[in-house]
């Protein structure tokens, strides 16, 4: 199993033409051919090229799982151009600082969030406004149904030179127009991915081409042994703002000449009806969708026989949660640890090696190198011993987008290599087998979300009551960690409750960042140099529920 070709792009059009017929993609009933998926690439790629978007040009698509989020994202490589995938969820807060950082003066947006790019169009170098929706590239007939039953979220596009229909776009590109294609892969950047910072702000994660490819024949290869090249129709249950969606996706479409099922939201039974009506052999998701399929009272109603590798990552996987997928699928849950700062997985349960061993979270990838640390020293632990992952291979992530504080921070340069901090603690075995241990209390794991605490302490402390905050992840076996938040107000300040607050982070935070707890205290504990002792409180909170 290898790719066609050094770049994302020209590997994508190497599979195109050696694929024209086969289905790379399948949106609410509708098939796309691999032929007809690059044309509509080349041609919203004109179109791109003549609004002025070109090499290095950062552009942000702030939308859903749609086939235009995969035309633009393909569209964009062919130009040279770098995709920053933000969550629609997110709020203008976060948009503004993204849109800020980046630099990017394009955005892509769905009809229903276009309020918050218009909130922050004043305050940011954003200047195109691409507006699509959820079918944009369905029949007109269906769109009838669809608007009939209300089944369709609605939102109104302004009028003006700067704001522009995708649909439009893509018909009235000339891919005659476009420049040569310049190959670039290597070390060009690719994608930039915001993730959680330390310091409360998200950081842009650079992914070069080649690491972004690497990443992706290795996701490819997991399953190679249950499901044969040209035989995956893999559903996508993941974000496409989000590393997993990225390699589920792109894996089958660079790779194989492969089938994507694509659904704008996820919706069990909507998932389980493609699984069973296209004979969907692959699925990546969080383990707490997982638990949720299982517990679903209607999941024994659909055949999902067809699954022959269920893979899992974002989050530890609960032992008895693989056990009870085994025995009721007789398939295993294989597992993948990673974070955005080594794209996607530094380990994998390849279907070759068999059943995983319980606990474990996949083999280290070829190309990958490794060190475990004592977190405090940074000296080498004993072998068979656990420690702080450290991470690097070719191609790897050396620095943050425009931040050298959290690079210095994150980024270690041993004997002239730079080493990623994961913060992770884990054990290797002698056979590679990597064992998830402990993570660093700063990141919270909330439905597979990496989500750093500083951030929502940040939001909480910006609030004129809030003297100071500090945030945890409570253990839940269904979502991973609930946010539970520590408050202290000002002296002077009465009748503030936990529900206003929680509605001040709804404003700035998205959803899956709002604490689902806050508990107001006089003081909170802090070592000698007055920094905040999370784990404390996360231990404190960790010995509740072992009581319950």
């Amino acid at each position: 199993m290898e790719l066609f070709a050094d770049t994302i792009y020209g590997d994508f059009e190497e599979v195109a033409k050696k694929f024209p017929h086969n289905i790379a993609i399948i949106y609410l009933g509708e098939k796309y051919s691999y032929s007809q998926l690059h044309e509509m690439v080349l041609k919203f790629a004109a179109s791109l090229h003549k609004l002025g978007i070109g090499e290095e040009d950062r552009v942000i698509t702030n939308l859903y799982n749609l086939p235009q989020t995969i035309i633009a994202w393909l569209a964009l490589q062919r130009l040279g151009a770098i995709p920053i995938p933000v969550a629609p969820v997110y709020t203008s807060y976060d948009l503004k600082y993204m849109a800020n950082d980046s630099g990017a003066k394009t955005i892509l947006c769905m009809d229903t969030n276009l309020s918050y790019a218009l909130e922050v169009l004043p305050e940011t170098p954003l200047k195109n406004v691409i507006v699509t929706n959820v079918i944009d590239l369905v029949p007109w007939w269906k769109k009838i149904i669809g608007k009939g039953f209300d089944r369709i979220p609605k939102g109104k596009i302004p009028v003006g030179k700067d704001f522009f229909s995708f649909l439009k776009l893509l018909r009235e590109g000339m891919p005659s127009s476009l420049p040569q294609f310049k190959a670039r892969g290597g070390d060009y950047t690719a994608i930039m991915l915001y993730t959680g910072g330390t310091t409360g702000f998200p950081k842009g994660v650079p992914l070069s081409e080649g690491l972004f490819l690497s990443r992706a024949l290795e996701w490819r290869k997991a399953s190679e042994s249950v499901v044969p090249l040209g035989e995956c129709i893999s559903v996508l249950s993941a974000p496409l703002y989000h590393i997993i969606g990225e390699m589920d996706a792109f894996g089958p479409l660079l790779v194989g000449g492969e089938t994507l099922i694509v659904l704008p939201r996820v919706n069990l039974d909507a998932l389980f009806d493609c699984i069973q009506h296209y004979r969907a052999t692959n699925m990546f998701a969080v383990p707490a969708m997982y638990r949720m399929i299982l517990e679903h009272d209607r999941v024994d109603y659909y055949d999902l026989s067809s699954l022959r590798f269920c893979g899992t990552g974002g989050d530890a996987l609960p032992i008895e949660v693989g056990n009870r997928w085994l025995k009721k699928f007789n398939t295993p849950l294989y597992q993948g640890y990673g974070t955005t700062e080594v794209c996607g997985a530094v380990s994998l349960s390849y279907s070759k090696d068999g059943i995983p061993p319980d606990g474990s979270a996949g083999k280290i990838s070829p190309g990958n190198k490794f060190k475990l640390v004592d977190p405090d020293s940074l000296e080498p632990v004993p072998p068979g011993e656990p420690g702080e992952l450290l991470s690097t291979c070719e191609y790897a992530v050396k620095s943050y987008w425009n931040n050298p504080e959290e690079t210095a921070e994150c980024f270690l340069n041993i004997d002239g290599e730079i080493w990623y901090r994961t913060k992770d603690i884990v054990r290797v075995d002698k056979d590679n087998w990597l064992y998830f241990q402990d993570r660093s209390v700063d990141m919270i794991k909330h439905k597979g979300y990496r989500i750093a605490a500083a951030e929502i302490e940040k939001a909480l402390q910006e609030h004129h009551a809030v003297l100071s905050a500090s945030v945890v992840g409570i253990p839940d076996e269904k979502v991973g960690e609930r946010i539970k938040a520590f408050v202290v107000l000002k002296t002077d300040i009465r009748g503030i409750s936990s529900y206003e607050l929680m509605g001040w982070c709804r404003e700035r935070l998205a959803p899956y960042k709002v604490p689902q707890y806050i508990e107001f205290r006089d003081m909170l504990p802090k070592s000698k140099v007055g920094k905040f002792l999370r784990r404390e409180l996360r231990d404190e909170e960790t010995r509740k529920v072992e009581k319950e």
